[in-house]
Order: structure tokens, then C-alpha cells, then sequence
């Protein structure tokens, strides 16, 4: 198993490039986040990768930070989703606004990324939830899940979801569930 490669940068053809590692120069798909913080060729470069070995062939994929290879990892475990669609995920979204896309369910922020359609995002949604967590601060996280209950609460007194973002969205940030719906439903009695 390839697990990191260090050598020189030869060349950038999106979104692959291929790197001399004392000599042999490999081929590496990296998705555009990746890509976009590349060195000038001819510089050294340090890439975690994932191989991938299938009956019609051998794949070398690479990534700047330990995350994006975690979150490739992930996407790649779920039934429909493989190589190249994960790497189109990473590269419409960093792993931070996946990972707070899935703790929010946002279907819509994964629908916008090319090849992605309704099912697949929502099994997505569905199949990540929990597993990229590490990528959000822990007060975000906090602050979702609050805003996210406020939002629900609000849902279930038979408030529509526009009514219910706009009486969240002057929330300070932190606030507790209790506190949130009273200051959501004083907003809403105003309007």
C-alpha cells in the first residue's frame, strides 16, 4: 500500500498530477482543493495517498491534509459512490462544508456538486452522519445541533421552514434550545 508520497512536481494536468519520487514518477488523481494549493513544478511536494487496485487497473489518489483522505475514505465505503465521485464531492465542497452540510442535512448543498443527484446526496447524508464530525469545531457542532432543534421545534408548532430560518437566523450563536425557541416564537409573534 502507497500511503504518502514525497518528490518533486512534474506536472499539473487537472486533476491529475505526476510526481518523481526518486526517479519514478507516479500519476496521482487529487481532487481540485488539492490541486489549487499545489507548489510550482519543479518544487518538492508531499502527498497522503489512497491505492486503489481494480480489475482494470491500478489508482493512485492524492491529498494535502489528513482529512480529505478520511473523507475520500468514507465516501468511497458507501454503496454507489466511488473513486471519482468522492473526488468530485472534495472538490466541490472542503471537508469542513461537507462535514457541516451533513450535521445540518443539507441535501441541497450536495445536489450543486456535478453527478450528484437527489438519492445519492440523501444517502450520503444519511450514511455519513456521525463520521465526519471531527472535521467541525465541537462549539459548532453544539450551535448546529441547538439551531437545528429550534428550526424542529418551530417546524412542529406548524411554522413553515421560511418562517422558522428567519426566526432563527438573529440567534446568537450558543444559545440553548429553551431559550432559542422563546426568543424564535417572541419574533415570530412580531412579525
Amino acid at each position: 500500500m502507497i500511503g504518502r508520497l514525497t518528490g518533486i512536481l512534474l506536472e499539473k494536468n487537472p486533476p491529475q498530477v505526476l510526481v518523481d519520487v526518486h526517479g519514478v514518477g507516479y500519476e496521482v488523481d487529487v481532487p481540485m482543493s488539492t490541486f489549487y494549493n499545489l507548489p510550482a513544478i519543479g518544487e518538492k511536494l508531499t502527498l497522503l495517498t489512497h491505492f486503489v487496485v481494480r480489475e482494470d487497473g491500478q489508482f493512485l489518489f492524492g491529498f494535502a491534509s489528513g482529512e480529505e483522505r478520511y473523507a475520500f475514505r468514507q465516501l468511497i465505503k458507501i454503496s454507489g459512490v466511488g473513486a471519482r465521485m468522492a473526488l468530485a464531492v472534495l472538490s466541490g465542497l472542503s471537508v469542513g462544508d461537507l462535514a457541516q452540510a451533513i450535521a445540518r442535512q443539507e441535501v441541497g448543498r450536495l445536489i450543486k456538486v456535478p453527478g450528484i443527484g437527489k438519492k445519492t446526496a440523501e444517502r450520503l447524508l444519511l450514511e455519513l452522519k456521525g463520521k465526519l464530525a471531527d472535521a467541525l469545531p465541537s462549539s459548532s457542532l453544539a450551535a448546529e445541533g441547538s439551531q437545528s432543534d429550534i428550526v424542529n421545534a418551530l417546524l412542529s408548532l406548524g411554522y413553515n421552514d421560511r418562517e422558522a430560518a428567519a426566526a432563527v437566523k438573529p440567534l446568537p450563536p450558543g444559545i440553548s434550545t429553551s431559550d432559542g425557541i422563546r426568543s424564535a416564537l417572541k419574533h415570530l409573534s412580531k412579525a
